[in-house]
Parts: C-alpha cells; structure tokens; sequence
C-alpha cells in the first residue's frame, strides 16, 4: 500500500469516526430533549407554562430541585440547551419556566419580548406568584428535597434569580445568578446564603462594574473573607464563618454563558444543601 493510499485510509477513517461522534452527541441531545415534559399553569387566570426534567425517582425519593430561568427575549427551551443543569446532574428535578413579553430595563422597552419581572410589585408580581404556584406543583408531584432547593437563571433571569433571593430566600439552599445586578431595593432584603455569581469582564449590557458592585454587595453580606482563593478555573471561592460562602466564576467573555459553567454551577450546589434549622 503506497503513502498516498494510507493517507486516504485515515482521512476516511477519520471522517466515519466524526460522523459517529456526532451522531451520538445528538442522540444524546435529543434524549435529553425528549425527557423534558412541557407543565401548564393557571395563574390568576393567566397560562403559563414550563419545562420539566424528573428523574424516575424523583416520585419515591427525596430529590433535589432546581430553578433554571432564561434571559429576555429568550425561552425556556433555549435555557434547557444552554443552562443546561437536567444534563450535567441527571438526578434531580429541574425546571425551565417560560416567561411572558416584558418591558426590559435595558433593551425592548416595549415589552415584545419574553422576560421576567425586575423589581418586587411589577406586572403585579406576576412572576412571583407564578413560582409559587410551580413549587406549590412540584411539591405535590414528587418528593422534593426542601433541603436542596436551588435557583439560577441568566441576564435578566440572573436578575430574577436575585429578586426570588429577596422574596423567598427561605425557598433556597443556595442561588448562582450569570450576568445580572442586583437593585439596591433588592440587596437591603436579601438574608446571608451561599451564592455563585458568574461575570464577563466585557458584558457590553449588564456592565461588569455593576456585577462587582452586586458581588461585592454579597460578600459582605456573607461575611466573607476579603481574600478568595481558587475553586476552579477562573473561580474564586470566598470562605464565610457563618457557612455562607460566595463563588465568583469571572471570564474574560462579554455577555454570554460559557459551556463550562453549568457543571461549575452544579459543584457548588452539590456542596451547599440547606443548614439545619
């Protein structure tokens, strides 16, 4: 067999290895997606609706639970495929609600687009009461660890995640808001609780000057060591005597959610469930 053979062998050898490793990576994908069962809600007369990911288990075993909330002008299913927490940890409950068209604070002031309300009091607290309603659901549909109650979400999910942390603080073991800032009427409310913030250093939207403010707003809160020191790439973990530390997960990134930080997010959940009262 001459060179020019042997080359061909392996380019086509390496072209039916790529194809199989793609085809399995959407057979994976597609699992994942078809494990999810769509959950409608009345609230107040108003349908919502989210996606839900639940472990067979989860109907006899006490299992963690977990809030993943998407971005303005995103959806719920676009945050099952980015903040993608039912892939990463397969053994808990994990929801992906859909928001409604909301004014956003910083882009479409119109209110075209699916978000979540900002601030405590708006749209009625349209959003608040629609957590409520879904965790009053989730409680009755399975056996909920109320222990491990945990919530995320991004930009203005991130957001949304904050303000929960003001109104039902007492929901969460821990909370990891990405690419949001807390409002000051919302940090004077929050209580001490294990929290992972994640920033891009070159957010052109949410600035990362008013992430460091919120951050920083947090550590203190926490009663957290001045200094951090490494957790994980680009993680720096801030130790607190009361059991209430702060991750700070910085990438030189803008505005974006990085592929890595699902799994990050799930490492400090597993770390924190809920102190015994």
């Amino acid at each position: 067999m001459n060179k020019l053979n042997r080359r061909a062998i392996l380019v086509l050898c390496a072209a039916v290895l790529a194809l199989t490793l793609n085809a399995r990576a959407r057979a994976a994908a597609d699992a994942g997606e078809s494990s999810l069962q769509r959950v409608e809600f009345k609230v107040e007369g108003v349908a919502r609706e989210t996606l839900v990911y639940a472990p067979a288990a989860a109907k006899t075993t006490k299992t963690p639970l977990v809030f993943v909330f998407h971005g303005h002008g995103g959806n719920s299913r676009q945050a099952s495929r980015s903040l993608c927490i039912h892939r990463v940890w397969p053994e808990v409950i994990v929801v992906y609600p859909q928001g409604l068209n909301t004014p956003g604070r910083l882009t479409d002031p119109e209110g075209k687009k699916p978000g979540w309300q900002a601030r405590l009091g708006d749209q009625q607290d349209r959003d608040l009461k629609f957590f409520d309603a879904m965790l009053a659901r989730l409680k009755q549909d399975y056996k909920v660890d109320e222990k491990r109650i945990y919530c995320t979400g991004h930009s203005n999910g991130g957001a949304f995640t904050y303000m929960l942390w003001a109104a039902r603080g007492e929901v969460f073991a821990a909370v990891a808001p990405s690419a949001a800032a807390a409002v000051p009427q919302l940090q004077i409310r929050l209580k001490p609780k294990p929290a992972f913030h994640l920033a891009g250093e070159k957010d052109p939207l949410v600035k990362f000057e008013w992430q460091q403010m919120t951050m920083g707003a947090v550590r203190k809160l926490n009663g957290c060591a001045a200094d951090g020191k490494e957790w994980a790439k680009n993680c720096t973990l801030y130790p607190s005597k009361t059991g209430t530390p702060f991750v700070a997960f910085i990438h030189s990134g803008g505005h974006g959610f990085p592929a890595e930080a699902p799994a990050l997010m799930v490492k400090f959940f597993k770390e924190h469930p809920a102190a015994a009262k």
